[in-house]
């Protein structure tokens, strides 16, 4: 018996597996028109195919917020279909897997293509859309899927399919002529692609490997209609805008060089006085919240990697070992087994819990030259990293506290908006079901306690332990993954740890992983994109700027910058001799909170002329430039 329970609490029940396309028809026939996908346990799954489990169960409309997803995947199919009935030469190779963004596919072509042949491509999409073709899905063997694509000249598919486990069913989806290999889910027909729109196309490679022939990849946006495209294009532009590696430049915060090497950042003084603000504040937080700073090194021997088993579930992003003493060590991709080995310097007692080490660690991690972007994607990066050392009884109540610090600290920052994702148990895993049934259900229990409403992501936690990841929301409603909560039973059973329970006994502690900002670099990235570059006041590299009129002037104006930078404000007098206009224009350009203009009259009277980003206000004595200070620091 398969029980799906509808978003009103109302039980279905089914003797053998249905279809979401069925379940729809039984609901209503419009339901069933406007339905794109199915949703099983927080997991999309295409009209078509068969659940054959119980749980929760919704249809997906275009109203719905997985929506897009399905459209832009559908659109990929699309684009294919496309650049086959220009090129019937080309073979289609795979699209992309997340779709909350994007669609894309790689081709192999004998050429790059253009941006001309984009516009064709678009036209020619936007043909095949208006068609209305309905997509089908089948299933078929792994014979007769080689059979099938062997006989299209499709070599890259018939490759595909060896990655495809031998447990696993094997689909193809159809609409019109075209066929394609894939999961789904799918829309099902064409008209429900509302408005697409291609972006770019880049070199990629088969497999994302450089070593393998390359590919030719083009890149597109899909939406139920054209004012959804028209609101992305507006975004679009207001990002651009906002793009962090522009504004990065323009207000001098940091670069990277060829000579250091890709995704290698280098702060410039400005930028580095921000992250000093933000880290500085990082650590008195912690401090308050009873967390122990440490420092740990930035590589280890690699027989470290082998027992906490990131050599097995994460070489793909270490770099190779290096050879010291006739040892291999290897660059640290993560802090948490040297916090384990801090934890193993001496025995334990449950006394000592919630025993808690909280470190700004640099690590690094493999990223391929295509994915690396500003800071967003770098390769070495600090990690707003802690683990906290518990018991089972302590856990709930500690993830609460994690949860509680994490929305605390970002309402410092300016982000008061989230979406927050409970990940469950993904294929390659360690630990035992019941250890993963219990952290999974802590997690659970805590963000129902706090009423912090979250989504279910099955399959996405990391090999050892299920997670809460946390996104927030930016000025512009962009969505930025920075938080996780992991709850890990493995790694402390891998390292043997121990501690003396109230009992006297030897037990295993639980260890909890947590970032609050995530990668420094990133979080960095995504404020200056937030603000737009025009930090607040606590945050401004250079919160005051001075400006004397005439050489007359500059005394006064040090001594003013001397009384501000007393009381702890960052000032610098620009004594450049420049028209005002022009040195006005310039602090605006770089963004400064306050600029101070003294000439004759603020000289005789002992008052500054201040002008703000909203407000100008002339004769304010120091004390009064103080108080404003004061007002935007509360």
């Amino acid at each position: 018996m398969i029980t799906l329970t509808l978003p009103d609490k109302k039980e279905l029940h089914f003797e053998k597996p249905v279809t979401s396309l069925e379940i729809a028809q039984s609901i209503g026939s419009g339901l069933a028109k406007a339905s794109l996908a199915g949703m099983v346990n927080g997991q999309l799954m295409d009209l078509r195919a068969p659940i054959k489990t119980s749980g929760a169960f919704e249809i997906v409309t275009d109203k719905h917020p997985k929506a897009g997803e399905v459209i832009r995947h559908s659109a990929e199919h699309v684009l294919a279909d496309a650049v086959k009935q220009i090129w019937p030469s080309a073979q289609v190779d795979v699209g992309r897997t997340d779709h909350s963004e994007k669609f894309q596919y790689d081709f192999k072509v004998e050429k790059p293509f253009t941006p001309d042949d984009l516009v064709k491509i678009e036209d020619k999409m936007n043909q095949i859309i208006k068609s209305g073709a309905v997509m089908e899905r089948e299933t078929m063997t792994r014979d007769e899927a080689k059979k099938l694509f062997k006989g299209m000249g499709e070599d890259l598919k018939v490759l595909r399919l060896n990655d495809i486990p031998e447990s696993e069913e094997i689909s193809v989806f159809r609409h019109g002529s075209f066929v394609d290999l894939c999961r789904g889910p799918h829309v099902q027909q064409l008209g429900q692609i509302g408005a697409i729109k291609l972006l770019e196309t880049s070199a990629s490679y088969f497999k994302g490997d450089e070593n393998n022939q390359k590919l030719q990849r083009i890149y597109g946006v899909a939406f139920a209609n054209a004012k959804e495209l028209k609101a992305y294009e507006t975004l679009q532009e207001e990002a651009r805008k906002r793009d962090h590696r522009k504004l990065g430049t323009e207000l001098d915060l940091f670069s990277v060089s060829d000579d250091v090497g890709p995704g290698l950042i280098l702060w410039h003084p400005k930028g580095a006085m921000i992250r000093h603000l933000v880290e500085t504040y990082w650590k008195e937080e912690h401090l308050k919240d009873h967390y122990n700073l440490v420092y740990t090194p930035h590589v280890a021997r690699k027989r470290l990697w082998e027992i906490s088993g990131h050599s097995n579930f994460y070489s793909e992003n270490m770099y190779s070992p290096i050879e010291v003493d006739e040892q291999e060590f290897q660059l640290k991709p993560m802090n948490c087994p040297f916090h384990i080995q801090i934890y193993q310097s001496k025995l334990r007692s449950y006394k000592e819990f919630p025993l808690k080490y909280a470190e700004l660690g640099t690590v690094y991690r493999y990223e391929r030259s295509g994915v690396l972007h500003g800071l967003m994607r770098v390769r070495g990066f600090t990690q707003d990293d802690a683990h906290l050392f518990i018991t089972q009884e302590q856990m709930f109540e500690e993830i609460q506290n994690v949860l509680a610090f994490i929305i605390r600290m970002f309402k410092k920052f300016g982000f008061h908006e989230y979406e927050i994702y409970l990940s469950t148990r993904p294929e390659q895993s360690v630990g035992s079901d019941e250890n993963w049934e219990t952290a999974t259900e802590a997690l659970r229990s805590a963000l129902e306690h706090q009423k912090l409403k979250y989504h279910v992501d099955p399959g996405e936690g990391v090999f050892y332990g299920p997670k809460i990841d946390i996104k927030i929301k930016d000025s512009i409603g962009r969505m930025w993954q920075c938080s996780t909560i992991q709850a890990d039973f493995s790694l402390p059973e891998r390292f043997g740890l121990e501690y003396v329970a109230s009992d006297g006994t030897r037990k295993t502690p639980i260890m909890l992983h947590r970032a609050l900002l995530g990668s420094i670099e990133r979080f960095f990235g995504i404020l200056v994109e937030h603000y737009a570059g025009q930090f607040p006041f606590w945050l401004a590299p250079e919160q005051v700027r001075i400006l004397n009129i005439t050489d007359a002037h500059l005394d006064y104006a040090r001594k003013v910058e001397r009384e501000l930078t007393a009381k702890g404000y960052r000032v610098h007098v620009d004594a450049r001799n420049e028209k005002l206009g022009f040195k006005i224009r310039q602090a605006q350009v770089e963004k400064i909170p306050f600029t101070l203009i003294v000439g004759d009259h603020e000289v005789d009277t002992k008052t500054c002329s201040v002008r703000t980003k909203e407000q100008e206000l002339k004769d304010q004595s120091i004390d009064q430039v103080i108080e404003m200070f004061n007002r935007e620091e509360s």
